[in-house]
Formats: structure tokens, sequence, C-alpha cells
């Protein structure tokens, strides 16, 4: 006689509902904590609703961007640490509308874990509430996917959308920049979430540092380095709007800033950068150290420093120096832009 099997479930088959229902309850406070007051639903639905108040702007317009984090999960995972990878995950969305003028209003993620974990699931969201909340920004929903068989147990992916509005009138398009226009440099918080690829590799293979590797050049482990959220910029940058001609800005991820400045500048004009106008984190010198990486590929892959540029007329770059460090930011002035086009570096 044949045995009697037992029922497969779907809960057999690795993907647990229950699970999934506690890890919504465990990450609702943090979400509502981002709540603003357009927001017109709770965590739990088919959707989010958000009704924006559109009474300050002409023409309002809506600027939306989506990301990721990249493989600095991997970090994320080797450290068993996951409560801020979340901040990278908004950082790197709203950084990227922002740079366009845009206020960042709401925001919704999409994690795939290999397990549900509800607990490492609600630290996750908990980081992107985080991020939103440092940027005035509502975590309005999102989706958590088990998919067991496609992602190990311990694995995850995690990506983010945000959507914000700004009156067709003051949307930064980089137009009406011209030669003499003077660049100004916001500091990163170190890798940010670009590069994470050549970082593991140079310092996880070929130095061999392990994440609780303790380096007094970084202060810190190679792990709590390499984790260290992304910046928002938001809320230092919003101020600025109000008060300076802001020309143009560059959120400073992928292609560092050998390719990221010339996406804000018009056709005819160009960008000198000069080198030496900021200080360099130490971990990027650890790694240029170790790869024996040349100048411009350090520059071609990493933000080296510098997180956000903003360009800015001569007569007030020392202006909005001035406000920046009123709020307690250290900025600096990287370069200026040229009738020549392309980038260069001195």
């Amino acid at each position: 006689m044949n045995e009697k099997k037992e029922p497969l479930t779907y809960a057999a088959s690795g993907v647990d509902i229950d699970a999934g229902n506690k890890a919504v309850d465990l990450m609702r406070t943090a979400v509502k904590s981002t709540h603003r007051p357009e927001v017109i639903d709770d965590i739990g639905g088919f959707s989010g609703l958000f009704a924006p108040d559109m009474s300050h702007c002409r023409e309002p317009v809506l600027v939306s961007g989506t990301d990721g984090v990249g493989t600095k999960l991997k970090i994320a995972m080797l450290m068993d640490k996951h409560d801020t990878i979340g901040i990278d995950c908004a950082a790197m969305c709203i950084n990227d509308i922002l740079v366009q003028g845009a206020e960042p209003l709401f925001f919704l993620d999409y994690l795939a874990v290999g397990k549900m974990k509800p607990e490492n699931v609600a630290s996750i969201v908990s980081g992107v509430a985080r991020g939103c909340s440092q940027a005035g920004c509502a975590l309005i929903g999102g989706e958590t996917a088990e998919m067991p068989g496609f992602y190990g147990e311990d694995e995850y992916d995690l990506a983010g959308f945000v959507v914000g509005m700004v009156d067709k009138n003051s949307i930064i398009t980089g137009s009406s920049i011209n030669s003499g226009d003077v660049l100004i440099g916001l500091p990163s918080t170190g890798l940010h979430s670009n590069g994470y690829s050549l970082a593991r590799k140079a310092l996880l293979d070929r130095a061999g540092y392990k994440m609780d590797t303790y380096l007094s050049t970084l202060g810190r482990t190679v792990g709590e380095e390499m984790l260290e959220p992304t910046r928002v910029y938001v809320k230092l940058v919003q101020p600025l709007l109000k008060r300076f001609n802001i020309k143009g800005m560059a959120h400073v991820t992928g292609g560092g800033l050998v390719d990221n400045v010339p996406r804000m500048l018009p056709t005819g004009t160009g960008a000198r950068i000069h080198k030496d106008s900021w200080q360099i984190p130490p971990v990027f010198k650890l790694i240029k150290g170790i790869t024996e990486l040349r100048d411009y590929e350090m520059l071609r892959t990493f933000n080296m420093g510098i997180g956000l540029i903003i360009a800015v007329p001569c007569s007030q770059y020392q202006a909005v120096l001035n406000a920046l460090a009123e709020n307690g930011e250290k900025a600096y002035c990287i370069g200026e832009v040229t009738r020549d086009e392309g980038i260069t570096f001195c």
C-alpha cells in the first residue's frame, strides 16, 4: 500500500503567511510615524492614499524616482544588522528627486526575502521609515514578498519608489548654468550606496578584513564603516532653494563625480573640479591603497566624500556656504563651471 502523504501546504513549501502578518504588525508604528496630514489611510490596505496640498503651487508637477541599495545589502547580511539599510534605500531615491527641486511627498518600498523573519523585516522597514522621516516624506505602503528557493534563507533585496512635487516654474534643470558659476559640495558620510562590489573585493577579499576588524585609520570596524547610511540632504537643501538661485544639483551616485556632474550641465559647458578642496574620508584612501587605482578611477567609482553638488552664481556662493555653516554644515567650494565641455580635475 502507498503511504498516505501529508497535505502540501503553502507553509510547508516555504511561505509563512502568519509570519508575514506578524511583520506587518511589528512595522506598523515605525511606518505610521512618517505619516503627513495628507495621508488618508493606514498600513495594511491594498494601496496607499495621499491627498496632496497643491495650494502653494501654480502648476504642480509630480516628480518620481526609484532605486535600490545594491550589493551594500551583503554587508547588512554579513553583519546580521538590518536597521539602517532601509535608510540607504530611502536616501537614494529621495536625493534623486531633490536635485530637481522637488519636495518628497510619499514613499513605497519593495522587500523580497528568502525566509520571512518578522523581526528582521520590521527592522529593515523601520530603517526605511527613518530615512523617510529625515526628509519629511510619508511611507505609505510597500510589498514584502517571501520567495523561498529564489533567495537563500538569510538573503533579501530591497528597492524603493518616491513621489514628490515641485511648481513647474521652480523645476531645477541646470539649463541656466553658465561659465563662472561655482560648484559647492556637500559632504557624504562615506561610501553611501555605490561602489560596493569594488569595496567588498578590496577590503574583504584582497585585504582580508572581517566585519569586526577594527582599523585605527577608520576609528571603527570595517563593518561599521561599510554600513554607514547614505545621507538624506532634503532638510539642508530646501532652505537654500527659498533663499538663493540654485541653478543645478547633482546627486553623486554610481559613476562618481566623473559621470554625475555633467548630468546637470547644459550643452556647451563643462566643469573644473579641484581635488584638494575638500576632505577625503579615510575609507577612500584605504581602498585606493589596497587597489592601487588611479585617481580618475576612484573618482569615477566612488563619491570620494562629496554626496551632493550645488551650482550657484559666483556672487552667491559665499552666502550659500555661510547659510550652510549656520546650519552646522561644513560645505566646500569644489570647482567652477567652464566654457569647455567635459569635466577636468586639477
